[in-house]
């Protein structure tokens, strides 16, 4: 071997070794999310500010990486045919071996496998020359260029920015978490909670306009104090011309206080501002506003104005915690399993939380309850005991009052034969 020769190997072996450690960097930094990164510079590592500069934007990083890590690999091709082809061609075939065996091993396989074994390490030893890099402004230039080439060719944005983990993913890291043994159950359903949370609207929490308790604003204040003793309630609503006229709400401390100057005072003396929202909003806004402006109760109105329900701080705080029960509330459980393997739920039951719990798989729609389903099944209002079929389940509602469902019972069916199910 000459001097030339000589070169050709020493190249070789260093662009192979750059290869590699590029090949590390690029799944290190990758697999790296933004609070993985803060956590290690919390943790007191000076490498951790350059990684996490980087992981905020990884579009920044990973075109630089991928084109330098493709140019080394492909002059190490060019050298390694230029060796080979002075032996013939064996030499030539025995170069493609040499370059198929060498950087899968050495450039790719080893240093992706290190990376995914060690990833705080390998983020930690990749970042700072990484950052270097991308720092070089010719091969930002370079790589934007051919990256607007390829948009050409191909139209499109390239690569975005975030969001690069949906809530599915997040979902689904909380849930391997609990297999681990990292979190605990309540943790994890505390997590899903507070993903839910932002696409609750308040429809879904609100107590019905059926299960409001109100009274009209010239109801004096000794009786609207029995009622609220009665029901258990600190604040109640009051109308004038009927439910879809609320004017106000009476607080039980100003009823107390009103007792003992002038207990038959009317209570729309003692009246309070009501605020109003509508059943469409999301419920993450509507407690920021509650925080704000310091109220604890809303009344939800419908499209057309009228009154659907109320809403309360107890009601969203719920909706994040569980059920907060207290001594006026009466238990009724939600879900009931049944000996037979049905299963009894509650008719104002959220449609979700019936496939969560019992893998029913019923639709959803413009309803939001097992009963809004029922009602839009049987198209009219069923009597004590009818039932209607969908997909692969009986509904039957067990318990009507008036024109509610209270309860409905769940039949899973057994499967037809020939069809899908059954496979």
């Amino acid at each position: 071997m000459n001097g030339t020769d000589v070169a050709y190997v020493v190249a070789i072996v260093v662009l192979i070794a750059v290869s590699g450690f590029l090949a590390m960097s690029e799944t290190a930094l990758t697999r790296t999310n933004k609070v993985r990164a803060i956590a290690l510079e919390e943790e007191g590592d000076k490498r951790a500010a350059s990684l996490a500069r980087l992981v905020e934007h990884p579009e920044r990083f990973l075109n630089p990486v991928l084109l330098v890590l493709l140019a080394c690999q492909m002059v190490v091709a060019t050298l390694v045919g230029l060796l080979g082809d002075r032996f013939g061609t064996w030499g030539v075939v025995t170069g493609i071996a040499f370059e198929v065996i060498v950087i899968f091993v050495f450039a790719e396989a080893a240093p992706k496998t290190w990376a995914v074994q060690h990833p705080d390490q390998a983020a930690l030893l990749a970042a700072r020359p990484i950052a270097a890099l991308v720092r070089f402004a010719p091969l930002r230039a370079i790589s934007r260029g051919l990256i607007g080439l390829s948009n050409v060719i191909i139209p499109g944005k390239g690569l975005k920015q975030g969001p690069f983990v949906s809530e599915e993913e997040l979902l689904a890291m909380a849930d391997v978490a609990v297999e681990e043994d990292v979190i605990e159950r309540e943790e994890r359903a505390l997590i899903h909670s507070i993903i839910e949370f932002g696409d609750t609207v308040v429809r879904e929490v609100m107590v019905p306009r059926p299960d409001m308790v109100t009274v009209a604003a010239g109801t004096s204040a000794r009786d609207v104090m029995e009622i609220a003793i009665s029901a258990g309630y600190s604040r109640i609503p009051a109308y004038e011309q009927g439910i879809d006229d609320i004017v106000g709400i009476v607080y039980v401390k100003d009823l107390i206080r009103a007792q003992r100057e002038a207990a038959d005072r009317p209570v729309r003396e003692l009246l309070r501002p009501a605020k109003f929202v509508p059943e469409t909003k999301h419920v993450s806004e509507l407690m920021r506003e509650m925080q704000a402006d310091k109220f604890h109760m809303a009344i939800v109105v419908d499209e057309y104005g009228g009154t659907a329900g109320l809403v309360t701080l107890e009601d969203l705080i719920e909706e994040l915690v569980g059920e907060i029960v207290d001594e006026y509330d009466v238990e009724e459980p939600s879900i009931e399993p049944l000996p037979d393997g049905d299963v009894r739920v509650n008719g104002r039951m959220p449609i979700d939380e019936v496939n969560e719990l019992t893998h029913a798989h019923l639709p959803e729609g413009d309803w939001d309850t097992v009963a809004g389903l029922v009602f839009n099944l049987l198209g009219h209002v069923p009597t004590e005991g009818e039932a209607v079929e969908h997909n692969g389940h009986r509904l039957r509602a067990e318990k009507v009052q008036g024109r509610r469902i209270g309860r409905v019972r769940i039949t899973r069916l057994a499967p037809q034969p020939g069809t899908d199910e059954e496979e």
